[in-house]
């Protein structure tokens, strides 16, 4: 096997010709770097903060803390040999305009193995600065070295600060008092019982700190504003840090919630060989052909959401006591925490195609042990230890995660596991369990819906309102319960119990045969979304109904399964994904944005999801199974896409026409993962 080299996964972005056009580009990309627990350091490649998610450092604490806000910003000064002080940064206060300082010094910015790096230049001088968070640890080191010129420059940093939940919304600084503690060149940040401590140090050559605080300007943030959330903070700083930058010293601020023995172990350039060694790793041990290039960059991708569940002692003591680890996935940035629904999607691509099997294991089982009446946790809210289960369809993915798993690692003990709670959770849906889920004993489809929830992945809700119900007989509910029926028959059969096997088979014949009669929607020439709704059975053109061939055991008959890829290819089928739905429909939505109710409307009627390129591929290489050259080309623009947004990753959803604007997270889990995953299946069909 070759070795891998970092230096060649460098990804620019993209330098406009037009200053007007640069700024614009620096403002709306942003950049992601996380720490493995749900913690994270994001912003604008300009440096302004436009979204309250935006911080330095968003640590990742034990319930009821949650993720919480320590480091929002960073004012950054610079003066040259010859006196000349220059601002780097961009900043926006309290709806003023925009203050881009220093940009017109910046000549590059760059992810180095997914690690962000700025470059400026100012005369003859030229310095990076660099943003990276210490695996599993609630730590962020932001450095600077001077790549040419003579020395030395003199670098103050005011640190801005507003602790609070991640997910609060902008308000003025409160009365609570922040204390301020010396401990040598260590400095301690708390406020109030508590509430967690931010500590700082600053490495590097005459580094010392000024006690100066202050009340600063009031920040604006753009990106809530348009979202129809308040936009105005107040920020808070406790003075300034010094230091001198030379071409032999750097300089690195180190802020941390953790204990002052953790954040010393390292020193910063040991810290930052053992991350690069850390993604190196990574690489190896991910398939062939994700080991370089676009597969690559999408497996550093992938890292950042696959984590050790921080808030919840219980998981992680309960894998401890077993000799494992617990692990769960954040479902996307900034906002998502663990679903169990995206987990279960997101599992092949983001641990499978990985080499990451061991932790693919360690997911399961910690979603094993909260099955509840059937159910899987649709999500654990943000500080909770108690997940939600307002879901029909996580637990039917779970089926299905495992099955890939165990198809990829042979993994037996970890299916004779599962079995006897799979085998429970069957029964539980048979005689009818929470949310109105349950079976039809007169043809064996699976209903669900109960008043004010929304339980398929189309869940979007606002206040009282659910958007899009769904209740009743759902397509891709249908095709995950014939699925998951199937897959229990034949992992019953394989360890000897005939009997139960048979059961399911049967109860897997009376689905099928029912489904076939009830779904073929003939005026249309596809499948309706629902039947025996609310209001009958809907018609509306969604893509729900690709998952009906795309799972291993298809529902749908198969002299359908041209007619039916051929209306998703035709009406749906984008260059990031599909549609949520057809654009004749009277509910259809092309644009996403506006206030949260103008959005929510628009989540599932209409925006296009990444992630459905996935099924959406899967299909296609069973209507077309040798077709690996067209399954390639609808992955195409996911590499240019990596140049927008988040830079290096994938996007949540995007508007249902061109220009396809990026939308919702900017990194999210499924979209990543299923991309990933067809990129390394295409890739090994097509070379056997």
């Amino acid at each position: 096997m070759e070795p891998i080299n970092l230096s060649r996964l460098v990804r620019r972005m993209p330098w406009p010709e037009s200053q007007e056009a640069r700024n614009s580009g620096l403002v709306e990309r942003e950049w992601l770097v996380t720490n493995g627990l749900g913690g994270y350091a994001s912003g604008t490649i300009a440096g302004a903060c436009t979204r309250r998610y935006h911080g330095l450092l968003i640590a990742a604490l034990p319930a009821p803390l949650g993720r919480q806000m320590m480091l929002n910003y960073l004012s950054e000064r610079l003066r040259l040999p010859d006196d000349k002080v220059i601002q780097i940064g961009a900043a926006e206060h309290d709806k003023s305009a925009l203050e881009l300082h220093g940009v017109e010094h910046l000549q590059e910015f760059r992810l180095e193995a997914g690690l962000p790096v700025w470059r400026y230049q100012v005369d003859d001088h030229i310095f990076e600065k660099r943003v990276l968070l210490p695996h599993q640890q609630n730590t962020v080191h932001i450095g600077y070295r001077l790549v040419a010129g003579v020395g030395p420059l003199r670098l103050q940093l005011r640190p801005a600060l507003h602790f609070r939940g991640h997910d609060d919304l902008p308000s003025p600084m409160d009365s609570g008092a922040y204390t301020v503690k010396t401990i040598g060149d260590r400095y301690e940040i708390s406020r109030g019982p508590g509430a967690p401590t931010l500590r700082l140090q600053l490495h590097g050559q005459a580094a010392a700190f000024t006690l100066e605080s202050a009340d600063l300007p009031s920040f604006f943030y753009r990106v809530e504003k348009s979202r129809g959330y308040p936009a105005v903070a107040d920020l808070w700083s406790p003075g300034y840090f010094r230091v001198d930058l030379t071409p032999e010293q750097s300089a690195t601020l180190v802020a941390s919630t953790e204990a002052w023995e953790i954040i010393q172990a390292l020193l910063p350039e040991e810290v930052l060989d053992a991350e690069r060694e850390r993604r190196r790793r990574l690489l190896a041990i991910a398939h062939p052909a994700a080991r370089a290039g676009f597969g690559a960059e999408l497996v550093l991708a992938a890292d950042q959401f696959v984590i050790r569940p921080e808030g919840r002692v219980e998981d992680a003591a309960r894998a401890h006591a077993a000799g494992d680890v617990a692990r769960t996935v954040i479902a996307g940035y900034h906002w998502f925490t663990d679903w169990g629904r995206d987990t279960m999607i997101s599992l092949p691509g983001l641990t499978l195609a990985t080499g990451r099997s061991h932790e693919a294991s360690s997911i399961l089982r910690t979603f094993a042990h909260r099955l509840r009446d059937g159910l899987l946790p649709n999500l654990f809210p943000e500080g909770s230890k108690e997940g939600l289960y307002h879901t029909a369809d996580a637990t039917l993915w779970f089926f299905q995660a495992i099955a890939r798993y165990v198809n990829t690692t042979g993994d037996r003990d970890l299916l004779r596991f599962m079995l006897p709670r799979l085998k429970d959770v069957v029964a539980h849906h048979v005689r009818g369990t929470d949310f109105g889920i349950g079976v039809d004993a007169d043809d064996g489809l699976l209903k669900q819906g109960a008043p004010g929830y929304q339980l398929t992945w189309m869940d979007a809700k606002v206040g009282d309102w659910v958007v899009t119900p769904r209740r009743g007989k759902a397509v891709e509910i249908n095709a995950l319960w014939y699925n998951a029926l199937c897959l229990l028959e034949n992992w019953l059969r394989e360890e000897g119990e005939e009997s139960s096997a048979q059961s399911l088979a049967a109860q897997a014949g009376k689905a099928r045969q029912s489904f076939n009669r009830r779904f073929w929607y003939e005026k249309g020439g596809y499948l309706f979304d629902v039947v025996d709704g609310e209001s009958g059975d809907d018609p509306a053109c969604r893509p729900n109904q690709i998952f009906t061939m795309a799972l291993p055991h298809a529902i749908l008959d198969r002299e359908r399964w041209q007619p039916v890829l051929e209306v998703v290819r035709a009406r749906l089928l984008t260059p990031v994904g599909l549609r949520s739905l057809a654009p004749d429909d009277a509910n259809y939505k092309p644009k996403y944005f506006g206030d949260l109710r103008s959005r929510d409307a628009a989540y599932h009627q209409g925006t296009v999801w990444a992630w459905l390129i996935g099924p959406f591929i899967d299909a296609w290489l069973k209507v077309h199974p040798r077709d690996f050259a067209s399954a390639r080309k609808f992955l195409a623009a996911f590499e240019n896409h990596l140049d927008e947004a988040c830079l290096g990753s994938i996007s949540e959803i995007f508007d249902a026409e061109a220009p396809f604007t990026p939308r919702g997270c900017i990194a999210q889990a499924w979209s990543v993962a299923e991309v990933l995953r067809c990129w390394v299946e295409t890739t090994e069909q097509s070379q056997v």
